[in-house]
């Protein structure tokens, strides 16, 4: 009778261990990437940051061998919904949504899908599977700001901005007018990421108040911008990717963020379960932003200047103003 004890009891043993280990197990896998889906609103081709998180998600793929899927113009929650239950059924069990708006789609729709986490980009994330990654725009701004104030000729220079909310656009003007107290900034509108055509309307309009150097942050239109500078002789600072090397000089520096580094380290901190849920903070301290190339025609010595101030910002978390960048980052959101 004890040996027949004795063998139920080791073979609900070994059961027991069995059912525990395959539970770690599918936990692990869970907490693992599987598949990654990424939902931008305009187009992987925009040469900006559409393009950017694309090659983002083919390093993901690379790295840790899993499948892939993007849907392109996800401009409302509506179709995220449908994207997102597409990339359900595929199995994914990473998102990415590739701008601000898709903290507010993902908030409203994530708890529905509990078993994928959501990633999105200078928004906010309020739910337990959701994270937002907030790039501190305003200190590139700042610095950008700064060379064109520095370098302008009839004291007016200009932005063809996105949308209101970009924090690098007041970083600009406030860096310009730090560095040059005489400056006038005039900030056009585009209210989209994509459209040339307006933002080539209003680059015109700029340039009829005599400015002469421009800052287009838009990803789908700051390329035509810069080659519209180009043809008539006038300086412009790049937006999202360094684009010094587009020639002539005219581009006298660049303010870059680095979309692809940070697609990395999202993923990675995924795959090891350590990806916070919540808003998580990163910029030129953490070299995920920066200042690009110079041109030709910004002088030495000014180079040599503002990049130590760049260095002693990241140390002492101060801009040349004295000011910290949270004073304007997080109480103005």
């Amino acid at each position: 009778m004890m040996r027949k004890f004795k063998k139920i009891l080791l073979i609900f043993l070994l059961l027991s261990s069995f059912f525990l280990l395959s539970c770690k197990h599918a936990v692990e896998e869970k907490e693992k990437i599987q598949k990654v889906g990424l939902l931008v609103e305009g187009t992987v081709r925009d040469q900006g940051w559409g393009t950017k998180a694309y090659t983002g998600l083919l390093n993901i793929q690379s790295k840790y061998d899993v499948d892939i899927f993007y849907k392109e113009g996800i401009t409302s929650q509506q179709i995220a919904e449908r994207a997102i239950e597409e990339f359900q059924n595929k199995g994914v069990n990473l998102i990415f949504g590739n701008s601000s708006a898709f903290g507010t789609f993902f908030n409203a729709l994530s708890q529905k899908y509990p078993d994928i986490h959501f990633v999105s980009f200078n928004g906010n994330a309020n739910n337990k599977n959701t994270t937002s990654v907030i790039l501190d725009g305003y200190s590139m701004g700042f610095f950008g700001g700064m060379v064109a104030g520095y370098m302008t000729k009839t004291n007016t220079i200009g932005v063809v901005a996105a949308f209101e909310n970009e924090s690098e656009v007041q970083g600009f003007a406030d860096g310009a007018k730090f560095e040059n107290k005489h400056v006038k900034v005039l900030t056009k509108y585009v209210h989209s990421w994509d459209d040339r055509e307006k933002a080539s309307l209003l680059l015109e309009q700029l340039l009829s108040q005599n400015v002469d150097i421009v800052y287009p942050t838009g990803n789908g239109y700051n390329l035509e911008v810069i080659e519209k500078t180009k043809e008539k002789g006038l300086y412009a600072i790049g937006f999202a990717t360094d684009r010094t090397d587009l020639g002539d000089g005219n581009v006298l520096t660049s303010t870059i963020q680095d979309i692809v580094k940070l697609y990395a380290y999202t993923a990675k901190k995924f795959n090891e379960g350590d990806l916070s849920a919540g808003n998580i903070y990163f910029g030129m301290k953490d070299n995920f932003t920066s200042l690009g190339e110079f041109s030709e025609h910004v002088d030495k010595e000014f180079i040599l200047k503002i990049n130590k101030e760049i260095n002693d910002f990241k140390k002492s978390g101060k801009l040349p103003n004295g000011q910290k960048v949270e004073e304007y980052e997080y109480d103005n959101k």
